[in-house]
């Protein structure tokens, strides 16, 4: 048996690997995302409970509630993200981002009230929401200060993007029995706990910046408006929206496929979504790892074939078990389109790497939103099959939108 192959692939491989621990500023991101992604997974899966039972929305005022956080929290993060890339450092945009968030999840903590709880989520963490692209904004000028050859830019952001998730195999998990112990309470004090080591690790670790030029600033903002008003731009844009809004759709309509048309119970639905993080991260880096030998573009668009075939075979199953290896597409979209994805925005937009990656961070928000609101129209009209039915629609439109030529940015 010829191993000298294996043992090289394995050695470039690692080698590969090392600048993630041997590089000071690439161990400060890797430790950001693990911190930010730790925060929203003790948050993210409990918010509609703390929402309808604790503070007692109705589903209409929740529904409000969610969809003018997300709103309040496009426009701040948009408007932020395009000073943070001409007049404000990452650094100062990072700690402001994080010292919100303490506030913003301290209030959560101890008020009750609907209107100042949505006063909260709309300005408070509505501005704290910009840590997410100021991170992957930091990471990418990092990325082109070290040594690193460009092609090689996707592996390592989608290795970033990995430790986000990989927070996220553990923090629900961790915020459950939090929370069977203190409550709502006890959930959001700790995701304020986390944001304030996030906000110790940029004091420490993130150095201070040279002071933006106002020359330079100018010349930007002016072509920051040109690009998003680019047809090619919009066009991915929406894409990624379809793409992200029938990800929605589709995580909420699965388990009412599984219990009220395939005849299935709650035992089925535990084991579908326990297969697709088994493969998420392995198919992370394993497509960071493609990214580097071929356009990510291409990439992408194979991602959104990928979701075709997984939403079109959902609207076929006849029975609870024939989902379970479908599940292992659903982990490809996944880690295509929320690992590559933000090298293929930032590739497009390389001068603007705030922007570029507040696009990609909006397109979740407005599509997870739109998805929550066509999800009970779709399925009460329509029923589970045709929901998914919709779902390949929406993506088959996606990759049509996706197939725009896309322009360079110029400098």
């Amino acid at each position: 048996m010829d191993t000298a192959r294996p043992a090289s692939a394995l050695q470039r491989l690692i080698t590969r690997c090392r600048p993630l621990y041997q590089v000071r500023e690439f161990r400060v991101i890797l430790v950001l995302n693990t911190l930010l992604g730790l925060a929203y997974s003790f948050v993210s899966p409990f918010i509609s409970m703390f929402g309808t039972r604790e503070v007692g929305m109705s589903s209409l005022r929740f529904g409000v509630f969610m969809a003018t956080t997300a709103i309040s929290g496009i426009v701040l993060g948009t408007t932020l993200a395009h000073y943070s890339d001409t007049r404000i450092s990452r650094r100062r945009m990072l700690l402001a981002g994080s010292f919100l968030g303490i506030l913003g999840y301290i209030g959560y903590a101890l008020v009750r009230d609907f209107t100042l709880l949505l006063i909260i989520g709309s300005l408070v963490l509505g501005v704290s929401g910009t840590t997410f692209s100021q991170v992957f904004a930091l990471a990418r000028e990092y990325l082109g200060r070290s040594a690193i050859e460009p092609r090689q830019t996707a592996f390592y952001m989608n290795a970033f993007r990995m430790f986000f998730a990989l927070s996220w195999t553990v923090g629900p998990a961790i915020a459950s029995w939090i929370m069977m112990g203190y409550s709502y309470r006890g959930i959001f004090l700790c995701a304020a706990a986390v944001f304030f080591l996030f906000f110790m690790v940029v004091l420490i670790g993130v150095p201070v910046e040279p002071k933006k030029s106002a020359i330079s600033s100018t010349k930007r903002a002016n072509s920051i408006w040109q690009v998003l008003r680019r047809i090619d731009v919009l066009a991915h844009f929406v894409g990624f929206v379809l793409v992200f809004a029938s990800g929605t759709i589709g995580m909420m309509n699965l388990p009412l496929l599984v219990l009220n048309v395939l005849g299935g119970t709650e035992y089925n639905v535990g084991i579908i979504y326990s297969v697709a993080p088994i493969f998420e991260l392995p198919l992370m880096f394993y497509f960071g790892l493609l990214a580097t030998r071929m356009d990510p573009a291409r990439l992408i668009r194979l991602g959104v074939i990928i979701a075709i075939a997984y939403y079109g075979l959902l609207s076929l199953v006849q029975a609870p078990w024939h989902i379970y290896p479908l599940q292992f597409l659903s982990a490809a979209t996944v880690a295509v389109t929320s690992g590559v994805a933000i090298t293929y925005f930032q590739n497009y937009l390389p001068h603007h790497p705030g922007s570029a990656t507040n696009l990609y961070s909006n397109a979740t928000r407005i599509g997870s939103t739109v998805g929550y609101l066509l999800f009970g129209t779709l399925a009460w009209n329509f029923g589970h099959r045709a929901v998914f039915v919709a779902c390949t629609g929406f993506t088959v439109l996606a990759l049509a939108l996706l197939a725009v030529p896309a322009r360079p940015d110029e400098p």
